[in-house]
This record gives C-alpha cells, structure tokens and sequence, in this order.
C-alpha cells in the first residue's frame, strides 16, 4: 500500500513540475542555438569580407594583364589583408566609443584567433596544390578548412557543437514525447482510482469519477505544455539555423578562391614568403603593405 502511496507521489509530482522542466529546458536551449548561431556567423563574417575584397581585385582586372601570377602568393595576400582590415577597422571603431562588446565577444568566442587559425590552415592547404587547368576540389579544400577550426567549432571553446546542436535539434520531439508521458502517468494514476469505485455508493462513485476527470485535465495539460513548447523550438531552430549560415560560408569561401584560381598561371610557393603572423598589429601590417606597393611602382633610380 505503501509503494502505491509512494508511486502516485512521484507520479504527482512529476506531472505537476514537467511544464516547469520542459519550460527551464527550452530557454536553456534557444539560449544555446543563438550562441551556436553566433558563432558560425562569425564565421561567415570573415568569408563575406574576403569575398568582397577578392570581387574588387578581379573586377580591376584586364585580360591582358601580366601573367606569372602565383595561386599562393594572390590567395595569401588576400586572406591577410581580409584578416588584417577587418581587425584594424573593428580597432579603430572600438577606439571611438566606450563599448567594448565585441572585444569581449573576442574572448568569449575566439573570434580573432578562429579567423588567425583559418587563414594559416588554409593556406596550408593551399601551398602544396598542383597547378593543372582544372579548377582543384576548393568545397572539400574549404569544407576541411571549417570543419576543423578549433576555435569556431567549439562553444565558449569548451562544448563542440556539433553535438549540442544535434541534441537541440531533437528537442521538439522529446517535448512532445514527455508532453505525452506525462498524459499517460496521469490516466494510469486516475485508472488506479477507479478500481477502488462502490457501484451501490453513487456519493462515493460520483466523487471518484470527479476526482477522475479532475486528474485527466490536469494530465492533459502535460500535452499542451510539451506541443507549445515543441512548436516554439521548431521556430527558434528555424530562425538561428546555424546550417544554412555554415552552407552559406562555405559558398562563399569557395567562390572566392575559385576567383583567384581563374586569375592565376602557377601555384609557385615563393622562397622569400613571409609566414602570416597573427600578432602583429593590423595598422603596422597595413602600413608596410602599402610602403611595398608604392615602393613597386615608383623606378628605382641607379
């Protein structure tokens, strides 16, 4: 009798603390996509900047330009001046006002050290392409490229998130199954009652039908609250979908290099190249490039 009492406690209690579960769940999650979501959009933020620099140096070409024009070389002078224009530029933004959001965001999400570990990895890769007539596999190269960041690839730099957004996209269906659960202790709860009914009692019967129905409303409520809240995740993972922000990067990326490609005749790894420093400060970098174009085009005099 005393198992029976102790069952339908936890049985009560269950029912009773599930909207307060599957609600706490649910803003724990939505809270977590979003982060996910902002995350991958920073990755999307350095490919959009380097797509847009690459656009503007092809659209500034001619046909008859000078060839001998080295695949590396093009793809790293881009990459680090995306890098060092976009840091340079936020910098200067920061220097002019008192929030200092996104230098937080910094280091909260590694931002600026994702970006540094993209560009190096990629041209990693790069460097080592034989040069041939057809365009190489740039979606695998770029795919490979973000998929191993371990800076964007981990939340706060700590939980992958690849797992947890698998897990949040299953929410919606568990918040249904709980949902129903919950209905499902309650009618078995209200059935047990009913075993206990006197036919000849009609006070009594009465009473237990009552407490009966009472329990059903009560149980379905469970339902309701699991199908709000599933349709409410389904909307939240629709609207910060980190797949379609990451399906759009890897566009993007990839168009841009396939670009350069077309613009280039060899993919000769130069002996004098600089190795991309991440530490240097973006103005300093800046300046030295444009000394070096200037300095190219003005005849050295004997």
């Amino acid at each position: 009798m005393s198992d029976q009492i102790n069952t339908a406690h936890w049985i009560t209690w269950f029912i009773t603390s599930l909207p307060w579960i599957i609600g706490g769940v649910f803003f724990v999650a939505a809270f977590t996509r979003y982060i996910i979501f902002y995350t991958v959009q920073r990755h999307e933020w350095f490919s959009v900047e380097f797509e847009k620099r690459v656009n503007r140096f092809v659209e500034s070409q001619n046909p008859g330009d000078v060839n001998d024009v080295s695949f590396y070389v093009l793809s790293k002078k881009w990459l680090e001046k995306t890098y060092y224009e976009i840091f340079e530029l936020r910098d200067r933004m920061q220097r002019r006002r008192s929030d200092k959001v996104m230098r937080l965001a910094d280091r909260v999400f590694l931002i600026k050290q994702g970006c540094a570990w993209l560009v190096k990895d990629i041209l990693k890769q790069l460097k080592f392409l034989k040069w041939t007539q057809d365009t190489p596999k740039m979606l695998n190269i770029t795919k490979t490229t973000f998929n191993h960041n371990p800076c964007f690839n981990r939340i706060f730099g700590i939980f992958p998130i690849n797992v947890v957004n698998d897990l949040i996209s299953i929410l919606p269906g568990l918040f249904v199954v709980g949902g129903v659960l919950g209905t499902f202790l309650g009618i078995r709860g209200g059935l047990t009652a009913l075993g206990s009914m006197n036919m000849e009692n009609l006070d009594a019967t009465k009473r237990v039908m009552d407490s009966f129905l009472a329990e059903i409303a009560h149980a379905m409520g469970a339902s309701i609250v699991g199908i709000t809240f599933s349709l409410a995740m389904h909307i939240v993972n629709t609207l910060f979908n980190p797949e379609r922000v990451f399906g759009s990067m890897i566009d993007r990326f990839e168009s841009a290099l396939d670009l350069l490609w077309y613009r280039s005749d060899n993919n000769r790894f130069p002996s004098n190249s600089v190795a991309f420093d991440e530490h240097k400060d973006p103005s300093e970098a800046l300046a030295e490039e444009a000394i070096k174009l200037e300095t190219s085009k003005t005849p050295v005099e004997a």
